[in-house]
């Protein structure tokens, strides 16, 4: 049985309003000596359930019990958005804290054997877990979502559009998964290669156009009975039919709360200024899939040390070079918005990469992001003396 109400999808955005912002960041749960995955979210749920509803109401759980998810609900923008997430982030370490966790912020677990994972008992994640097999019992990942709202569905579509060619981009800032199954990956995010080139439905989507196109493509799904849900479409960027926004769905989990912030604030940048674009009528800038996924390769794999393709020129440019152009072009939207996203001179990736190539162990690696983590997610954290304007 169907479980997607297109008519009130649509209804969806034509109520929603531009440039709303909800951040949803996902976390390891970690024993704290030997910060191996431990079973624990609903240990964490019923903690907060007991203690801070607000709390409580801000909290997910994802595919396997040994993930959190903190959301910030509906911000009225960017800002107010950072603040809620904030906050909540601030309850959710110190709740961990009292129940004898930690918890960890990378794109994959650097050793963790996803066999020994439970998953969670819901309806949804067993509908996943029964139709996707190995593919989902597999996908031990943690990422990065930001919804920006967009009012008409037409509109949004477009505006997803628009963002294709930019995923790459921001995978190759955000990459911070080089780990994996106890191996040096040599991927700068190997969650990417992991989830989002083996479930189906996901990564670059095509180019619809329309409301009437993507609809379209639901219907077949749902009429072949290739999905029941909106949500088992997985797409990098997608309408989100529940909440009327556009949901960017590229990035690794940040190990600092600075990062996971500046990333949130050029996402909200980049969907309202292809917005802006869509309004003052500029023809969407519409790449094949299999140009853009070429990008996507050298994100995955060599992040924000690599190049990409300038698909216009048909030249290689610097990652960082990219970064730029990004932060150029969404300067009108962005100075509105009073925001100047920051980035340090290296990602997650970079520093991951380097401190193994210094001889540090797989495990220590992971131990000194760990550490970051609970230093910059549980409060507000101090400006690095090695952080870089873009702008």
């Amino acid at each position: 049985m169907s479980r997607i109400d297109l008519e009130k999808a649509r209804d969806a955005f034509a109520q929603a309003t531009d440039g709303t912002v909800g951040i949803e960041e996902e976390f390891a749960i970690l024993d704290p000596q030997s910060l191996d995955l431990t079973a624990r979210f609903e240990e964490l749920q019923q903690a907060a359930s007991s203690s801070d509803a607000d709390l409580a109401t801000s909290i997910s759980s994802e595919l396997i019990l040994s993930e959190i998810e903190i959301r910030s609900g509906a911000g009225a923008n960017v800002a107010d958005a950072l603040s809620r997430q904030a906050l909540m982030r601030e309850k959710l370490f110190a709740l961990a804290a009292r129940e004898g966790v930690v918890l960890g912020s990378t794109g994959t677990h650097p050793w963790a054997d996803y066999r020994e994972q439970l998953n969670v008992e819901s309806d949804h994640y067993r509908r996943v877990v029964d139709g996707l097999q190995y593919v989902a019992r597999r996908n031990n990942t943690f990422s990065l979502h930001v919804h920006v709202g967009i009012r008409d569905a037409d509109r949004a579509v477009r505006v997803c559009d628009r963002l294709r060619a930019l995923l790459p981009t921001l995978l190759a800032l955000s990459a911070n998964s080089v780990f994996f199954e106890g191996l040096d990956s040599g991927l700068a995010s190997v969650r990417t290669q992991s989830f989002t080139k083996s479930f189906p439905r996901c990564g670059v989507p095509d180019a619809y156009g329309s409301w009437h196109s993507y609809r379209e493509y639901l219907e077949l799904l749902l009429a072949t009975g290739s999905i029941e849900e909106d949500t088992q479409v997985w797409w990098s960027v997608r309408p989100h039919l529940a909440f009327g926004t556009v949901e960017v769905r590229i990035c690794d989990a940040q190990s600092s709360a600075a990062e996971s912030d500046a990333l949130s604030e050029l996402i909200v940048a980049c969907v309202l200024q292809c917005a802006r674009d869509d309004d003052d009528g500029l023809p969407i800038v519409a790449p094949p899939a299999r140009l853009i996924e070429e990008n996507l390769w050298r994100a995955i794999r060599w992040g924000a040390a690599g190049e990409l393709i300038d698909l216009e020129r048909g030249v290689c440019v610097p990652a960082r070079a990219a970064f730029e152009g990004l932060l150029e072009w969404t300067s009108p939207v962005r100075s509105e918005l009073g925001i100047n996203p920051t980035f340090p001179q290296l990602n997650g990736a970079q520093r991951q990469a380097a401190a193994l190539a210094e001889g540090q162990s797989i495990e220590e690696v992971y131990a000194s992001t760990v550490a970051q983590t609970q230093q910059t997610f549980g409060a507000d954290e101090p400006k690095s003396s090695t952080e870089v304007s873009t702008s």
